[in-house]
């Protein structure tokens, strides 16, 4: 029940110059044996906005406002910002907080979703950090840090309003009659990986349910009965089955069926990684333009006020030292789900 003395805002990552983007690609890709032209092609992805993804100036944004909020509230509560797979690192950051006296963290990962990628992986960032601060500063055995993962966050209220106000604000942005397609997308991930997390229930995993469970949940906000959710940022060899349909070609059997605008909104992700600014505002729109689709895209929940409040809700909640430790997602050192 003791106080935590700081907060980790633990990102992704991305590359902020041209001779970043093949060494990010390398962390992000180790070990899966992704051949050298598949990077190469990738690669092309970031060149194309100057080898700057967008992600950690999203992050940065996103901290500020956090600083300002928890502030405002009078939780004196240092953030430091770290990633899995580009600078600054997590293992550096945490070191840093450690030096400068922090021994209980509290970490908000940016993913509202459980699953591997969502929510075990932080865990993962977590636990590899410390081992490698104990083998920084080896007298962290006897003064250890403890570091505790916020809850995940996709059935929140405050997160799936901030969805509906997004998706609201792209439509209005829109003509009116007919009303646009509303059409949700995440990143698709391999079924058998979904599978391996569970409860599996008709076939499907914690992830790919949470974010049908999010759709519909943001629809109903809207009024909204009819709507599409499909999936982008496939990789990996062809033969291995992942969600579809893909993004694009579900815009081109719109377009084919009649349809005359559509709004996008990246539900999957709650800033804008690369995937979101090359994949839809680049490649889907441009497919809307040629097929005559009028489109619009809505923002990633970010800065969003709503957003950031609930940020801090959830840091409130945890920050004196109590708070639910059976919530999906809620670990320690590593630990959880």
């Amino acid at each position: 029940m003791k106080p935590f003395d700081a907060l980790l805002f633990l990102s992704f990552g991305g590359p902020e110059k041209p001779d970043d983007v093949m060494p990010f690609l390398e962390n992000v890709t180790r070990g899966r044996g992704v051949p050298r032209e598949r990077l190469e092609a990738v690669a092309q992805h970031y060149l194309h906005f100057g080898g700057v993804s967008p992600i950690n100036q999203c992050n940065r944004d996103m901290i500020a406002a956090l600083r300002a909020e928890l502030s405002a509230r009078g939780r004196d509560l240092p953030v430091y910002f770290g990633n899995r797979n580009w600078h600054p690192l997590v293992a550096d950051t945490v070191e840093q907080m450690y030096r400068d006296g922090h021994r209980r963290v509290l970490v908000f990962g940016t993913s509202a979703w459980g699953g591997y990628s969502g929510s075990v992986q932080y865990h993962e960032d977590i636990a590899g950090a410390l081992l490698e601060l104990s083998r920084r500063i080896p007298q962290a055995a006897d003064d250890p840090m403890l570091l505790r993962k916020l809850p995940q966050f996709c059935t929140e209220p405050a997160f799936l309003d901030a969805c509906a106000s997004a998706v609201r604000r792209a439509i209005d942005s829109l003509p009116a009659d007919p009303a646009p397609r509303l059409v949700f997308t995440a990143h698709s991930i391999p079924l058998a990986a979904d599978r391996r997390f569970g409860p599996v229930i008709d076939g499907r995993g914690i992830y790919s349910r949470q974010i049908a469970d999010a759709c519909a949940a943001v629809a109903q906000r809207l009024g909204i009965t009819d709507y599409d959710q499909v999936w982008q940022s496939r990789s990996g060899p062809p033969q291995v089955p992942w969600y579809e349909p893909d993004i694009c070609d579900h815009l081109d059997t719109l377009a084919d069926n009649g349809t005359e605008s559509v709004v996008v909104f990246p539900i999957g992700f709650i800033s804008d990684h690369l995937e979101v600014v090359w994949d839809l505002d680049n490649e889907a729109k441009t497919l809307c333009s040629e097929r005559g689709l009028g489109f619009a895209r809505a923002a990633t929940v970010g800065t969003d006020p709503t957003f950031i409040s609930l940020v801090a809700d959830l840091t409130d909640r945890y920050a004196d030292g109590a708070g639910n430790l059976a919530a999906p997602g809620v670990g320690d050192n590593g630990t959880g789900s």
